[in-house]
């Protein structure tokens, strides 16, 4: 399984831009995308903050996001109004979330070169303190 929070600021004015792409990335990954648990966005309490939690069924579901159509095409888009874009990888607590622990996978076999690419730039970070 793999969880993280993305944290993003919006450049001042860019809100509703922003809304409208996390909006479309909402849609196109739960209607095309297999593998994914959550992929939600959230308002923060600061203006321009913005979260993002996602959570797949495994690293490779992770990676197959990133590397699709949607999510791709909408790079440019949320590069124009996005100031940050920081993931953070995230462990659920058992007792407290009905979500997995998060593991880092090798990469698939067969895997073209982005899907390569994007697995040593979006490798999991498991912290030594996370209970295994």
């Amino acid at each position: 399984m793999a969880t993280l929070l993305a944290h993003i600021r919006v450049k001042n004015g860019c809100e509703a831009e922003f809304e409208a792409i996390a909006a479309d990335l909402y849609r196109d990954t739960l209607a095309n995308d297999t593998g994914v648990l959550r992929y939600e966005y959230w308002r923060g309490a600061d203006a321009g903050t913005y979260y993002s939690l996602l959570a797949f069924d495994d690293f490779n579901a992770f990676l197959r996001h990133q590397v699709s159509e949607h999510h791709e095409s909408a790079g440019p888009r949320i590069g124009a109004v996005c100031e940050q874009v920081e993931l953070e990888w995230i462990d659920p607590i058992p007792e407290s979330s009905p979500l997995p622990q998060t593991h880092m996978q090798g990469l698939a076999a067969g895997a073209d070169a982005k899907t390569a690419l994007y697995h040593e730039v979006f490798a999991a970070k498991i912290q030594d303190w996370w209970p295994r």
